[in-house]
Protein backbone atom coordinates (compact mmCIF):
# COMPACT_ATOMS: atom_id res chain seq x y z
CA UNK A 1 0.00 0.00 0.00
CA UNK A 2 1.07 3.59 -0.94
CA UNK A 3 0.50 5.11 2.35
CA UNK A 4 0.85 8.87 0.96
CA UNK A 5 -2.03 7.62 -1.22
CA UNK A 6 -3.65 4.86 0.13
CA UNK A 7 -6.94 4.92 -2.19
CA UNK A 8 -6.97 3.44 -5.51
CA UNK A 9 -9.07 5.07 -8.56
CA UNK A 10 -11.16 2.11 -7.92
CA UNK A 11 -11.75 2.00 -4.41
CA UNK A 12 -11.54 4.36 -1.24
CA UNK A 13 -8.81 2.52 1.58
CA UNK A 14 -10.75 0.81 4.39
CA UNK A 15 -9.50 0.90 8.44
CA UNK A 16 -11.45 -2.08 10.31
CA UNK A 17 -11.68 -3.89 13.01
CA UNK A 18 -12.09 -4.01 16.18
CA UNK A 19 -12.65 -1.41 18.94
CA UNK A 20 -9.98 -3.36 21.26
CA UNK A 21 -7.97 -6.45 21.50
CA UNK A 22 -10.35 -9.28 22.46
CA UNK A 23 -7.82 -12.16 22.15
CA UNK A 24 -5.33 -13.72 19.74
CA UNK A 25 -7.66 -15.48 17.89
CA UNK A 26 -10.75 -13.30 17.79
CA UNK A 27 -8.11 -10.69 16.23
CA UNK A 28 -7.12 -13.50 13.80
CA UNK A 29 -10.71 -14.10 13.35
CA UNK A 30 -11.56 -10.73 12.48
CA UNK A 31 -8.41 -9.74 10.16
CA UNK A 32 -9.13 -12.54 7.90
CA UNK A 33 -12.73 -11.79 7.61
CA UNK A 34 -11.93 -8.40 6.67
CA UNK A 35 -9.52 -8.78 4.28
CA UNK A 36 -11.66 -11.28 2.62
CA UNK A 37 -14.29 -8.72 2.37
CA UNK A 38 -12.03 -6.00 1.42
CA UNK A 39 -10.04 -8.33 -1.45
CA UNK A 40 -13.10 -9.41 -3.06
CA UNK A 41 -14.20 -6.09 -3.70
CA UNK A 42 -10.63 -4.58 -4.41
CA UNK A 43 -10.31 -2.45 -1.38
CA UNK A 44 -7.52 -1.55 0.19
CA UNK A 45 -7.67 -2.66 3.41
CA UNK A 46 -5.61 -2.14 6.73
CA UNK A 47 -6.62 -3.81 10.35
CA UNK A 48 -7.05 -1.66 13.20
CA UNK A 49 -7.29 -3.21 16.86
CA UNK A 50 -6.62 -0.94 20.07
CA UNK A 51 -3.74 -2.62 22.68
CA UNK A 52 -5.08 -0.44 25.30
CA UNK A 53 -8.29 1.57 25.60
CA UNK A 54 -6.92 4.47 27.67
CA UNK A 55 -10.13 6.94 27.61
CA UNK A 56 -12.86 4.22 28.74
CA UNK A 57 -15.39 5.84 30.96
CA UNK A 58 -15.08 3.62 34.09
CA UNK A 59 -12.08 2.79 35.55
CA UNK A 60 -13.76 -1.06 35.51
CA UNK A 61 -14.11 -1.25 31.87
CA UNK A 62 -12.04 -3.22 29.73
CA UNK A 63 -9.15 -1.53 28.26
CA UNK A 64 -7.35 -4.32 26.36
CA UNK A 65 -4.05 -6.88 26.54
CA UNK A 66 -0.31 -5.71 27.83
CA UNK A 67 1.38 -3.52 25.70
CA UNK A 68 4.33 -5.87 24.97
CA UNK A 69 1.28 -8.89 23.89
CA UNK A 70 -0.81 -6.33 21.87
CA UNK A 71 2.06 -5.51 19.77
CA UNK A 72 2.72 -8.98 19.60
CA UNK A 73 -0.61 -10.24 18.36
CA UNK A 74 -0.86 -7.01 15.77
CA UNK A 75 2.52 -8.37 14.39
CA UNK A 76 1.49 -11.82 14.00
CA UNK A 77 -1.36 -10.64 12.10
CA UNK A 78 0.29 -8.35 10.04
CA UNK A 79 2.93 -11.12 9.04
CA UNK A 80 0.10 -13.82 9.12
CA UNK A 81 -2.61 -12.66 6.84
CA UNK A 82 -0.27 -9.75 4.43
CA UNK A 83 -2.16 -6.48 5.33
CA UNK A 84 -0.97 -3.20 6.98
CA UNK A 85 -1.88 -2.40 10.81
CA UNK A 86 -3.21 0.51 12.43
CA UNK A 87 -3.16 0.55 16.47
CA UNK A 88 -3.48 3.45 18.87
CA UNK A 89 -0.53 5.35 20.81
CA UNK A 90 -1.38 7.16 24.03
CA UNK A 91 1.67 8.52 24.94
CA UNK A 92 5.02 9.47 23.69
CA UNK A 93 7.46 6.75 25.24
CA UNK A 94 5.01 4.33 23.13
CA UNK A 95 5.61 5.50 19.66
CA UNK A 96 9.43 3.85 18.50
CA UNK A 97 8.03 0.52 20.32
CA UNK A 98 4.74 0.32 19.00
CA UNK A 99 6.26 2.00 15.08
CA UNK A 100 8.49 -1.34 15.43
CA UNK A 101 5.08 -3.84 15.05
CA UNK A 102 2.89 -1.60 13.23
CA UNK A 103 2.52 0.44 10.18
CA UNK A 104 0.60 3.60 11.21
CA UNK A 105 0.24 5.14 14.76
CA UNK A 106 -3.57 6.79 15.28
CA UNK A 107 -3.60 9.75 17.54
CA UNK A 108 -6.87 9.72 19.62
CA UNK A 109 -8.96 11.95 19.09
CA UNK A 110 -8.59 13.00 22.55
CA UNK A 111 -5.27 13.42 22.30
CA UNK A 112 -4.81 15.71 19.03
CA UNK A 113 -3.42 18.64 20.64
CA UNK A 114 -0.86 17.01 22.44
CA UNK A 115 2.23 18.79 20.72
CA UNK A 116 4.65 16.02 22.41
CA UNK A 117 2.92 13.23 21.34
CA UNK A 118 2.60 14.34 17.59
CA UNK A 119 6.63 14.74 17.70
CA UNK A 120 7.34 11.45 18.98
CA UNK A 121 4.66 9.96 16.23
CA UNK A 122 6.32 11.43 13.40
CA UNK A 123 9.64 11.18 14.44
CA UNK A 124 9.04 7.22 14.00
CA UNK A 125 8.28 7.86 10.20
CA UNK A 126 5.38 5.96 9.73
CA UNK A 127 2.30 7.27 8.79
CA UNK A 128 0.42 8.98 11.36
CA UNK A 129 -3.51 8.89 11.51
CA UNK A 130 -4.24 11.84 13.46
CA UNK A 131 -8.30 11.76 14.20
CA UNK A 132 -9.84 15.17 14.84
CA UNK A 133 -10.98 16.08 18.25
CA UNK A 134 -14.61 16.54 19.16
CA UNK A 135 -14.10 19.48 20.57
CA UNK A 136 -12.20 21.04 17.48
CA UNK A 137 -12.77 23.06 14.47
CA UNK A 138 -12.30 20.93 11.20
CA UNK A 139 -9.93 24.00 10.07
CA UNK A 140 -7.86 23.74 13.31
CA UNK A 141 -6.86 20.42 12.94
CA UNK A 142 -3.96 21.86 10.18
CA UNK A 143 -1.93 22.54 13.62
CA UNK A 144 -1.94 18.63 14.70
CA UNK A 145 -0.51 17.91 10.77
CA UNK A 146 1.90 20.99 10.85
CA UNK A 147 3.25 19.42 13.84
CA UNK A 148 3.74 15.82 12.87
CA UNK A 149 5.21 17.71 8.98
CA UNK A 150 8.04 19.75 11.15
CA UNK A 151 9.96 16.46 12.40
CA UNK A 152 12.64 15.08 9.75
CA UNK A 153 11.93 12.41 8.27
CA UNK A 154 8.33 12.18 9.12
CA UNK A 155 6.02 9.67 7.29
CA UNK A 156 2.80 10.64 5.48
CA UNK A 157 -0.70 12.28 7.35
CA UNK A 158 -3.67 11.38 7.75
CA UNK A 159 -6.64 12.97 9.04
CA UNK A 160 -9.89 11.64 10.57
CA UNK A 161 -13.02 13.06 10.95
CA UNK A 162 -14.84 11.48 13.96
CA UNK A 163 -17.77 13.81 14.68
CA UNK A 164 -18.31 16.59 17.19
CA UNK A 165 -19.84 16.94 20.65
CA UNK A 166 -23.29 18.19 20.16
CA UNK A 167 -24.53 18.90 24.06
CA UNK A 168 -24.16 16.26 26.60
CA UNK A 169 -24.09 12.56 25.46
CA UNK A 170 -23.94 13.66 21.57
CA UNK A 171 -22.56 13.57 18.31
CA UNK A 172 -23.06 14.99 15.04
CA UNK A 173 -20.93 15.22 11.78
CA UNK A 174 -21.09 18.50 10.16
CA UNK A 175 -20.24 18.13 6.44
CA UNK A 176 -19.18 21.30 5.79
CA UNK A 177 -16.03 19.59 7.42
CA UNK A 178 -14.44 17.77 4.98
CA UNK A 179 -13.36 20.32 2.64
CA UNK A 180 -11.68 22.21 5.38
CA UNK A 181 -9.76 18.48 5.87
CA UNK A 182 -9.26 18.39 2.65
CA UNK A 183 -7.27 21.30 2.63
CA UNK A 184 -4.67 20.01 5.11
CA UNK A 185 -3.43 18.39 1.90
CA UNK A 186 -3.66 14.91 3.46
CA UNK A 187 -6.00 11.56 2.96
CA UNK A 188 -9.16 12.36 4.50
CA UNK A 189 -10.97 9.57 6.23
CA UNK A 190 -14.22 8.92 7.82
CA UNK A 191 -15.06 7.63 11.33
CA UNK A 192 -18.67 5.93 10.17
CA UNK A 193 -19.05 4.01 13.76
CA UNK A 194 -17.26 6.46 16.88
CA UNK A 195 -19.49 9.14 14.65
CA UNK A 196 -22.60 7.87 16.59
CA UNK A 197 -20.99 7.37 20.04
CA UNK A 198 -23.39 8.59 22.66
CA UNK A 199 -20.55 9.36 25.24
CA UNK A 200 -21.63 8.50 29.00
CA UNK A 201 -25.00 7.62 27.65
CA UNK A 202 -24.78 4.14 29.69
CA UNK A 203 -23.38 5.71 32.98
CA UNK A 204 -20.88 2.97 33.23
CA UNK A 205 -20.23 3.08 29.72
CA UNK A 206 -20.43 4.76 25.83
CA UNK A 207 -23.89 4.12 23.99
CA UNK A 208 -24.46 4.47 20.19
CA UNK A 209 -26.77 4.68 17.48
CA UNK A 210 -25.16 2.03 15.24
CA UNK A 211 -28.31 1.77 12.85
CA UNK A 212 -27.05 5.41 11.79
CA UNK A 213 -24.04 4.12 10.81
CA UNK A 214 -24.80 3.59 7.19
CA UNK A 215 -26.85 6.87 6.73
CA UNK A 216 -23.78 8.56 7.64
CA UNK A 217 -21.14 6.26 5.92
CA UNK A 218 -23.22 6.79 2.59
CA UNK A 219 -22.78 10.40 2.91
CA UNK A 220 -19.38 10.77 3.50
CA UNK A 221 -19.05 8.42 0.57
CA UNK A 222 -18.97 11.61 -1.46
CA UNK A 223 -16.54 13.22 0.64
CA UNK A 224 -13.42 11.32 1.47
CA UNK A 225 -10.54 9.08 0.36
CA UNK A 226 -11.01 6.10 3.33
CA UNK A 227 -13.58 4.72 6.16
CA UNK A 228 -12.79 3.86 9.12
CA UNK A 229 -15.40 1.29 10.62
CA UNK A 230 -15.02 -0.86 14.33
CA UNK A 231 -16.54 -4.12 13.31
CA UNK A 232 -17.36 -7.50 15.09
CA UNK A 233 -19.25 -10.23 14.96
CA UNK A 234 -21.04 -9.75 17.93
CA UNK A 235 -21.69 -6.07 18.96
CA UNK A 236 -24.01 -7.03 21.50
CA UNK A 237 -21.06 -9.33 23.63
CA UNK A 238 -17.81 -6.65 22.45
CA UNK A 239 -16.15 -5.70 25.39
CA UNK A 240 -15.36 -2.03 23.58
CA UNK A 241 -17.55 0.04 21.82
CA UNK A 242 -20.25 -2.29 20.96
CA UNK A 243 -22.86 -0.16 20.84
CA UNK A 244 -21.20 2.00 17.76
CA UNK A 245 -19.64 -0.92 15.67
CA UNK A 246 -21.02 -2.48 12.40
CA UNK A 247 -21.80 -6.31 12.49
CA UNK A 248 -19.49 -8.05 10.78
CA UNK A 249 -21.90 -10.12 8.23
CA UNK A 250 -23.75 -6.59 8.12
CA UNK A 251 -20.61 -4.81 6.48
CA UNK A 252 -20.53 -6.30 2.97
CA UNK A 253 -22.96 -5.11 1.99
CA UNK A 254 -22.66 -1.73 3.32
CA UNK A 255 -19.14 -1.46 1.53
CA UNK A 256 -20.62 -2.22 -1.62
CA UNK A 257 -22.84 0.62 -1.44
CA UNK A 258 -20.21 3.02 -0.28
CA UNK A 259 -18.34 1.53 -3.56
CA UNK A 260 -20.96 2.43 -6.14
CA UNK A 261 -21.42 5.83 -4.53
CA UNK A 262 -18.06 6.71 -4.23
CA UNK A 263 -17.21 5.75 -7.68
CA UNK A 264 -19.82 8.21 -9.35
CA UNK A 265 -19.10 10.94 -6.68
CA UNK A 266 -15.23 10.69 -8.52
CA UNK A 267 -16.65 10.30 -11.97
CA UNK A 268 -18.55 13.87 -11.46
CA UNK A 269 -15.48 15.20 -9.85
CA UNK A 270 -13.00 14.48 -12.15
CA UNK A 271 -15.63 15.64 -14.94
CA UNK A 272 -16.21 19.15 -12.66
CA UNK A 273 -13.49 19.41 -10.58
CA UNK A 274 -15.22 23.12 -8.88
CA UNK A 275 -18.30 21.59 -8.10
CA UNK A 276 -16.66 19.42 -5.74
CA UNK A 277 -14.51 22.10 -3.62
Amino acid sequence: MDFSTPHTERSFFLIAGPCVIEGRDHAHFLASSLRDLAEARGIPFLFKASFDKANRTSKDSYRGTSLEEGLDILSEIRTRHGVPVLTDVHESAQCPLVASAVDVLQIPAFLCRQTDLLLAAGATGRAVNIKKGQFLAPWDLRHAVDKVRTVDGHGPVWVTERGASFGYGNLVVDFQGFPHLRRTGCPVVFDATHSVQKPGALGHATGGAREMIPTLARAAATAVDGFFFEVHEDPSKALSDGPNAIRLDAFGDLLDQLLAIWRASRAATLADPAAHP
